[in-house]
């Protein structure tokens, strides 16, 4: 019988760190199952995340781990922070689940809003956006930092926040249009980023998403959000202590 999992550190935050990294990290060692063998086959994909956190990925058909999807869903993808030093020493997430295709034009805008050159190849006939239901994940965040987590600690609950889905978009186009002053506020100030020309992503009910070429950052809320007029407060109290931070 399998020995049950030491308990992490008490000061450890094991859900923000699985959802930090979620959220954060761009590409990722995607396993499938062989067709062939059925022996594990790992590859790297480019990695976006759904509003809820999901992983999104988009694939060609005639990639060897698409076609093995196509016959087994069962994947799991690998989300490492890299790092000076011993790469053991720095946090990685290995999210499980099964992956398939969608459509969804909520998806498409999410995933190349986190890789806009992506656009070169995403309407070829062979290629399709997937979305991984996520059933559980294991964070190691190095010693005495080992967790399994189950999929409600890990994914973002969506349930009375239909009003921010509906204007995820709107918001991110104006405050990407008006607002690149707080942005980079948040970046810098509130996630500890570097300066750049930083832009908004994403938005969920748990925080905001930014990127700036190869970099990302994340601005998580201090409250859920679930509305308009939620949104607008809580992104007006950051910028307010983004600016208070460097008095």
């Amino acid at each position: 019988m399998d020995k049950p999992l030491p308990p992490p550190a008490a000061d450890f935050d094991a859900e923000g760190t699985a959802k930090l990294l979620l959220r954060s990290i761009r590409a990722g060692a995607l396993a499938t199952l062989d067709r062939g063998s059925g022996f594990p086959f790992a590859s790297l994909a480019t990695v976006a995340t759904d509003q809820d956190g999901s992983p999104l990925l988009l694939m060609s058909g005639l990639s060897a781990h698409t076609q093995n999807l196509r016959q087994d869903p069962r994947a799991s993808i690998l989300l490492a922070q890299g790092g000076k030093g011993d790469p053991l020493a720095h946090p990685r997430l290995t999210v499980i689940g099964r992956l398939e295709t969608t459509a969804e034009p909520r998806v498409r805008r999410r995933f190349l809003a986190r890789h806009p050159k992506a656009k070169l190849y995403a309407d070829f006939g062979d290629f399709a956006f997937w979305r991984l239901d996520v059933l559980g994940a294991h964070l190691n965040g190095g010693f005495a930092r080992a967790i399994d987590l189950k999929r409600e600690q890990v994914v973002t609950e969506l349930a009375g926040a239909e009003e921010l889905a509906e204007i995820e978009e709107s918001a991110l186009d104006h405050m990407n249009a008006d607002h690149r002053e707080a942005l980079s506020l948040y970046a810098t100030r509130l996630a500890g980023a570097k300066k750049a020309a930083w832009v908004a992503t994403g938005i969920d009910p748990e925080g905001l998403d930014l990127a700036a070429g190869d970099l990302t950052a994340r601005a998580p809320f201090r409250e859920r959000v679930t509305t308009g007029a939620e949104l607008r407060r809580r992104l007006r109290d950051m910028a307010e202590e983004a600016r208070a931070s460097g008095a």
